[in-house]
Parts: structure tokens; C-alpha cells; sequence
């Protein structure tokens, strides 16, 4: 992470009110980023861009590696010319949540065709940069456009409901569908070429304006994923490669049973013994897709809740432990300095701490968390050190709005009056704590844009463990209003957070501000 104080606002990509049902790396994309250059952020945030499984959920990923085909934009594609503009209509328009449902059914197919366009009228150039991709990541891509065929063929059931020769991937199996599905196949490629195309485009317009992007990786993967039935070895699977034991969190104040998660647990040992070479391919990628990771669950490193897979609930697990300092020690050899924010929010032991500390990880602290009782002064201002990132609230919280009118308790609601200052009106705790957040010594601060908006409860992202609803929030095409981005700016000037730089003095120095500024080190001076 950068020295320097900046901050940045946390959006998934699926919240931008885009064209097709979904958002994607369309027009509103570009014109989000605009807002962000307004308001002196410099760093976007986004949660995982892989494809997803039931539930829609960016944690429940159907890849490690592939990027989510929803997140293509159609116009992108007419403009390159890959698909007609009279194509793309009637499609679910920007405006309400996300329809997933309809975006796969009317907005995939449109993709796919323009894919197979690709295929049968690209140009040199095109071919060349296709071709350039697929050699960059034939580690993954192959081995997932096969997944995703035959989970297409066998009617999206999990791999292992698959007929058993394409479950266990018998050679000959896999042979015979190489060569007689090829066409197929090609097209799920150019589809995750499209993804990559169009997000490079998109970060070379996030560069152009100094934006950062801080993107997210899960500790664990989904059982039904591409990489668990092309990695079976590594997981803790039987011999009908069903899950031994998963993960899982222990009871606590909160559930009484804990919570059972489900994902596949890896062999670490055998990990280590390889050098690690799939978490290095995880990474490598994740750092071809991002500026800056986020580690998701990052005290699973140090050590992890394991649930035997026929558990209901996660109370009969136990704490085992992880490689986590030879893991980072093997990034570092290859990576070098390693630009990670650890998400080290609840049961944080000294070991954990520890871990995140020897490779100067900084740690996470969410505002919203601060106010109960002394247990969660941590979460304040005054307790941070520099190496820390600050949020408001994050995806999985209420929007602070929303916090302080349904959630915060008599006790939270006084305390905040104490801490900031005396709230007359419900909208003026956005803006205290986010004045709170970029105020502090933390060097990065991140506001959810639903905080930026000023926006409650009904636009809050996720509600763990809620069986439906959550990932579906899109701000109203017309939400971005400058007066929003000017008072944000007016904060992060305050603050320190514009990468505001000294004007040049003598020749070429110019202008009033630049003589003001002047002015005034010249007074302190004396």
C-alpha cells in the first residue's frame, strides 16, 4: 500500500447502473470514475470479479481465476464491432436492483454470439492479442472453459453430479471433449478475453486519473468451482472427492452454532511442499486484475475453524493450525513488497497479529464498530497507527445511515455524540463519520458509496447468512450529484488526502493559489 494518505470509495462492480440488468464495464463505469477523480479519490475498491454460482454472491465463486462474463458490456461490444447495435435492445434497463436471472438469460447469449463473431471475422491484430491472452493464463483457462461447458451440458448441476468420466476427468473424457467441442470451448475463452479487454481498458482510465484499484481475494474457494475439480489433490476430498472436512467460524456472541461455511479445506502441507505454486498463480493473477488485494478472512492464514463435512453446524470444529509466514515468505521471494490489506476484523489472536505485522500488512478497522462499550475503542481514531485502513462500513454492514437509524443501540447513538459531536439531524452522521475516518492517522480511508450518498437501509449490499436478497443494490443512474463530489473533495483537502503537491517555486511557479500558498509558508517562517 502506498505511503501516502489517500482514500477511495468501495462500489462492487455489479452496483453501477448499467444497461443489461447488471452493472458492468460500460458507460457507467467510466462515468463512476469520473465522480471518484472529482471528488480527489484515489482508489476504487471492488469485491471478487469471478463468475458466480447460486445466490449471485462475488464470494461463492464458480473460478479463482476467470472473470465474471455479466461484468462485459454490450455497448463496449457493438463499439468494437463484435455485435450489432439492433441486437442489444430490449434489454433490462439501468434503473432498480440487479436482475441476475434476466442478465443471464438475455444479456449471455448476446455475449457468446459476439464471441463467436470474434472468432470468424477477427483481424490480425485481434487474433494476435487473443492468442497473447490465452498463452498469459493457460494455467486456468482451458481447464475452466471446460468446466463451464459441461456444467451448461448437465444442466448447472455441480461437478460432482457430473456422469462419472467428466466428475473424476478421465483422460480419455477429457480428450474426446477438447476435440469435439473445440468451437465451444473457444468461445468460452474469447468470452474471458472480452472481460480482460474491457476491465484493462477500464483500469487504464482509473490510471489516467491516478485511481488506484483495490480488488479481493477469498481465502477459500467454492467446492463446485473450477478449481476444486481441477485441483482435486489439493483439497482435503475423499475418494469420491467429496469434502473430508470444511470451513467454518466457532460459536461466538453472535451464533450460538457458529457458522459452517462449507468450502473445501486445502492440504496445506502438500501446498508447502510444492512451493505453494497455486496460491502463487492465485495471486499472480489477482495482481494482473488489481493494484492493491484485499485478503478476505485473513485470520484463516494463521489458523482455521475445520468442520467435519457432515457437521450441520460449525460447533463441533476445531482451530487448526496454518502455514501462513512460509505462504507470505514465498509471495515476498516472487513478488517482492506484498500490496495487501488484511481483513483482520473479529477473533484476532497475538499469533495473528503477529503474522500481519512481520510483512507489514496493514489492518483493517470499521467505524460503525467503535461505539458500544471500551472492547471497541480499537475501532476509533485515536487508536490507530498509520499502517491502517479505515472504513465507515464495508459490504457486509448496514450503511451507516442505516446503522445509526436501525441498528445502533441508546448507548452506540450517545457515545457517538461524545466522540464526534451532537447529531441534530439523522443525515449529519454521514458526514461526521466520514470526516472521522479521513481525519484520522489511518493512511487509507474507504467510504462505501452508500455512505457518500447518504443512502439507508434499503441500500445495503449483504446481510450475512440472509438466505436471499443481498448483492443486488445499484445506485440511481442520476445518483452521482457533483454537489456530493465537491464536498468530498473539500475533505480530502483537509485532510491530506488529495495528493496535493507543493507548487514549484520561482520560475514557473504561477497563479494566486500557488502565491498564497507561498505566502503563508513564508509566515511561518518568521
Amino acid at each position: 500500500m502506498a505511503a501516502e494518505r489517500i482514500s477511495g470509495v468501495l462500489l462492487h462492480v455489479t452496483s453501477l447502473p448499467s444497461y443489461g440488468g447488471v452493472g458492468d464495464f460500460g458507460p457507467a463505469a467510466y462515468n463512476f470514475v469520473d465522480f471518484l477523480a472529482a471528488a480527489k479519490q484515489r482508489m476504487w475498491q471492488v469485491l471478487p470479479l469471478s463468475p458466480t454460482g447460486y445466490g449471485s454472491s462475488p464470494y461463492s465463486a464458480l473460478s479463482a481465476f476467470a472473470g465474471n462474463p455479466l461484468f462485459i458490456s454490450l455497448e463496449r461490444l457493438a463499439e468494437a464491432g463484435w455485435i450489432g447495435w439492433d441486437r442489444i435492445q430490449g434489454l433490462p434497463s439501468a434503473e432498480g436492483p440487479c436482475d441476475f436471472g434476466a442478465a443471464f438469460d438475455l444479456k449471455h447469449p448476446l455475449i457468446e454470439e459476439a464471441a463467436a463473431n470474434f472468432l470468424d471475422h477477427a483481424g490480425d491484430e485481434d487474433r494476435a492479442r487473443f492468442q497473447h491472452f490465452a498463452q498469459d493464463n493457460t494455467s486456468w483457462l482451458t481447464d475452466y472453459a471446460m468446466f463451464n461447458l459441461l456444467r451448461r451440458r448437465f444442466g448447472y448441476a455441480s461437478w460432482n453430479e457430473w456422469p462419472s468420466e467428466y466428475a473424476l476427468r478421465i483422460p480419455e473424457a477429457m480428450t474426446a471433449l477438447l476435440t469435439d467441442s473445440g468451437r465451444d470451448l473457444a468461445i468460452e475463452q474469447v468470452v474471458q478475453f472480452f472481460f480482460n479487454e474491457q476491465w484493462v481498458a477500464l483500469r487504464a482510465y482509473c490510471a489516467e486519473r491516478k485511481i488506484s484499484i483495490l480488488g479481493d481475494v477469498a481465502i477459500f474457494v467454492s467446492y463446485d468451482s473450477a478449481d476444486v475439480w481441477t485441483h482435486p489433490e489439493i483439497f482435503e476430498l475423499d475418494d469420491q472427492r467429496k469434502p473430508i472436512r470444511v470451513s467454518g467460524v466457532p460459536p461466538d456472541y453472535f451464533s450460538k452454532t457458529g457458522q459452517r461455511w462449507g468450502n473445501p479445506l486445502y492440504k496445506w502441507k502438500l501446498l508447502e511442499e510444492h512451493g505453494f505454486d497455486w496460491w502463487v498463480a492465485r495471486i499472480r493473477r489477482a495482481l494482473a486484475l488489481y493494484d492493491n488485494v484485499r485478503l478476505d478472512h485473513f485470520r484463516g492464514f494463521e489458523a482455521y475453524w475445520s468442520v467435519a463435512a457432515e457437521e450441520e453446524t460449525a460447533i463441533n470444529g476445531q482451530w487448526v493450525k496454518a502455514p501462513g509466514r512460509p505462504l507470505f515468505q514465498r509471495l515476498k521471494e516472487i513478488f517482492g513488497e506484498l500490496p495487501f490489506i488484511a481483513e483482520d476484523l473479529g477473533l484476532i489472536t497475538p499469533e495473528v497479529d503477529e503474522l500481519r505485522e512481520y510483512f507489514g500488512l496493514p489492518g483493517m478497522r470499521i467505524l460503525q464498530f467503535g461505539f458500544a462499550d471500551r472492547g471497541g475503542h480499537l475501532y476509533l481514531p485515536h487508536r490507530y497507527v498509520p499502517n491502517t485502513v479505515v472504513y465507515t462500513g464495508t459490504h457486509d454492514n448496514n450503511t451507516t445511515l442505516g446503522w445509526w437509524l436501525n441498528d445502533a443501540s441508546p448507548v452506540e447513538r450517545e457515545n457517538v455524540q461524545v466522540y464526534l459531536h451532537r447529531i441534530d439531524h439523522d443525515g449529519d452522521i454521514v458526514w461526521a463519520m466520514i470526516k472521522a475516518a479521513a481525519g484520522s492517522v489511518a493512511t487509507t480511508c474507504i467510504f462505501p458509496l452508500q455512505d457518500v450518498l447518504h443512502l439507508g437501509s434499503e441500500a445495503r449490499m449483504n446481510v450475512p447468512a440472509a438466505p436471499n436478497g443481498n448483492w443486488t443494490w445499484r445506485y440511481a443512474p442520476d445518483a452521482l450529484h457533483p454537489d456530493f463530489a465537491t464536498q468530498l473533495a473539500a475533505i480530502m483537502e483537509m485532510t491530506d488526502r488529495d495528493g496535493y503537491q507543493k507548487p514549484l517555486e520561482g520560475e514557473g511557479a504561477g497563479g494566486p493559489t500557488d502565491e498564497a500558498h507561498l505566502r503563508v509558508d513564508e509566515g511561518s517562517q518568521s
